[in-house]
Formats: C-alpha cells, sequence, structure tokens
C-alpha cells in the first residue's frame, strides 16, 4: 500500500535545511540527511547514524523514502545480469548491467511500459502506466553500481538510458535523474559517460539542445525512408523523418557533439540496397556513427535478423561513405534481457 506521508527525496536540500530550520534544528541537519540519501543512497532513516535517535524517529514520523527492491535477479552466461525492480507502488520495470572486458553499462529504465508503438520492441506491448521518478531512475543505477563491484569488481563505467521507456516522454525526470548521477552530491559520474536513447521526439531533442544538456544522444532510427520506418514504428507518422533531421541539425547546431543511430537490419523489411542508400544520405545531415545491433527475437515471426550478406553489405556501404559503424552483438538473450526485450518476463 503506498504511503500517504511525502517521499523525502523529492525535497531539494533547501527544502531540507528548511524543514530542520522550522522544527528548531540546525540547517545542517539538513546537509546531512541529504547525503545520506543520495550520496549514501540510505533505505532506512535508522540507516542515518550520525543523526539522533529522536531526529531519526521524527523524520519516520514525517516522511518515507520509497526506494525501489530488486524482486528477481538472472545472470547471464555472459555475466550480464537482469533486474525484475519492484517501485513502491507494486508496478515493475526492468533494468540490466551490461559487461565487458573493459566497461559495465548500466540499462535503465525510465517509465513503466511505453507511451510509443515499437512493433519489434517487447516493451511496446505493455501498456504505459506511469512515468518513473527522478529517485526511481536513480535507484536502478545505484544498484547495478554495487552489482558491477560485486561480481565484475569494478565500478559502473557507463548508463544508457535504454531500457523500459522512451525518455523524452520522461523529460524533466529523467533530467533530474541525471543531475543526481552526475553531482557530486550524487553518484557523481560523468555525463559523457550517459547515453539517452530516444526513437526520436523532434520537439524534445530540440528542448534537450536548448537545455545544453552534457550527456550524449542516440537514436532508434531503423530506417531512414518514412513509409517503411512508419511500417515498424508507427508513431513516426506523426514525427516524420524531415522533422527528426531538423532536430538533429539543430543538436549539432547547440550542442556540436555527433550522434548516435541505433540500427537494426531485418529480412526483407529494411535490408535492400535502397534501405543503405537512404540511410548513408541521412548520415551526411550531421556529424554521427552508426550501431548496427543485433535483432533478438520477440517470440513471433514477423521481425527476422537479417542474413550475413546484408549485414556486410550496410558495412561496407556505410565505411565507404566515411561513416563510423559498429556492429553490436547483443548480450543476455539467454535471460531475455538483450535489446528490444525487456517485458517484465520472470
Amino acid at each position: 500500500m503506498t504511503s500517504k506521508k511525502k517521499d523525502i527525496r523529492s525535497l531539494t536540500k533547501d527544502q531540507l535545511r528548511e524543514f530542520f530550520v522550522k522544527q528548531g534544528d540546525k540547517a545542517f541537519r539538513g546537509n546531512q540527511v541529504y547525503e545520506w540519501l543520495w550520496k549514501k543512497a540510505a533505505h532506512d532513516f535508522e540507516d542515518m547514524t550520525n543523526i539522533s535517535l529522536e531526529t531519526r524517529q521524527m523524520l519516520e514520523e514525517n516522511f518515507v523514502i520509497n526506494h525501489i527492491r530488486v524482486d528477481a535477479m538472472q545472470r547471464s552466461n555472459d555475466g550480464t545480469i537482469k533486474n525484475a525492480v519492484k517501485l513502491h507502488d507494486g508496478l515493475t520495470v526492468e533494468s540490466v548491467l551490461i559487461p565487458t572486458d573493459t566497461r559495465t553499462t548500466a540499462c535503465v529504465s525510465s517509465q513503466v511500459g511505453c507511451s510509443l508503438d515499437c512493433k519489434f520492441c517487447a516493451t511496446s506491448r505493455l501498456k504505459r502506466m506511469r512515468n518513473l521518478n527522478p529517485d526511481e531512475i536513480y535507484d536502478q543505477v545505484v544498484v547495478i553500481d554495487q552489482q558491477s563491484k560485486l561480481y565484475h569488481n569494478r565500478p559502473l563505467s557507463n548508463i544508457v538510458f535504454m531500457g523500459m521507456g522512451e525518455p523524452l516522454m520522461n523529460y524533466n525526470n529523467v533530467l533530474k535523474s541525471i543531475e543526481k548521477i552526475t553531482s557530486p552530491e550524487g553518484l557523481g559520474m560523468s555525463p559523457k559517460r550517459i547515453v539517452v536513447s530516444t526513437s526520436g521526439v523532434p520537439k524534445m531533442i530540440k528542448k534537450m539542445a536548448d537545455d545544453q544538456v552534457k550527456f550524449n544522444l542516440a537514436v532508434s532510427l531503423h530506417s531512414a525512408i518514412d513509409e517503411v520506418r512508419t511500417s515498424i514504428m508507427p508513431f513516426n507518422e506523426h514525427f516524420p523523418l524531415e522533422d527528426l533531421r531538423e532536430a538533429l541539425e539543430y543538436w549539432y547546431a547547440k550542442t556540436k557533439r555527433q550522434i548516435t543511430y541505433e540500427y537494426v537490419v531485418w529480412k526483407e523489411i529494411n535490408d535492400s540496397q535502397r534501405d543503405i542508400d537512404a540511410l548513408v544520405k541521412f548520415c551526411k545531415y550531421v556529424p554521427c556513427k552508426v550501431n548496427i545491433i543485433e535483432y533478438n527475437p520477440i517470440d513471433d515471426g514477423d521481425y527476422q535478423q537479417a542474413s550475413n550478406l546484408a549485414l556486410e553489405n550496410y558495412i561496407t556501404t556505410l565505411e565507404r561513405n566515411r561513416i563510423v559503424v559498429n556492429v553490436r552483438r547483443s548480450r543476455g538473450k539467454d535471460i531475455d534481457a538483450a535489446c528490444g526485450q525487456l517485458a517484465n518476463k520472470a
């Protein structure tokens, strides 16, 4: 049952300081509590050991800490970890730790379900229930950092907003979570190690540029031909490629940071020379790189991985046009933790 008490992490540091002053205490007590909540990621007021028992009891009477709980954890043969994350209201999202030889990456969710309708993605089949709060996003990162240290003997190095949900449809909370993640008073991670991945919401891409964000941008593209993209990502009808292109040009003009295009090649959907040529043309608009991502089936047979020949044609043509291209082999497929597979399946 959801508590009627206010979630203390919804308060700013100044609001916490003000609260303590009103209680007849010193303002610096707010600083101490804020540090426990964010830098030390305390889940319980009892953990705040440098604060008097009386003060902790007073906090307990007034506030709640709505922290997440890992309901189930699955470990893949390749070291990938998938977490089923239970939220304070009983809803569930998923987050993934993705290890390589040189880094560990947290793939975090930003919504319960998704408001978009990409046909190849399992998450899109879940109705969007609600946006995640900044602290719920932050907590996913804290948990994965702990798992990285425990299972891979090193701290988390990178974060991608590529889990459940469309981050730009939860813009304010995503930005607040990144602010906490990158703050010295939070996790102190570099924004250069954070990637926000969007299916392409032009207005919000422009807003990010105007807000002068410091993190990196990835776009889930999958086709540079409108009718093809609309057939696999129906919302493209409302956000066509011309609008997306204009927004990305605006982004680059403002930030001078290249864009990453995520691109899955499917058999008989976007594996022709026409598709390749359209992608090359789209890549010429702004400095970018292309990640060709291995497709991970989601039970039905509508979408199938393209042939190796089709992939080679993409790679060769992109390289010939001096466009950086990487092939991303999926990890965690055996536990449904790979790209496009997150759907709360235990």
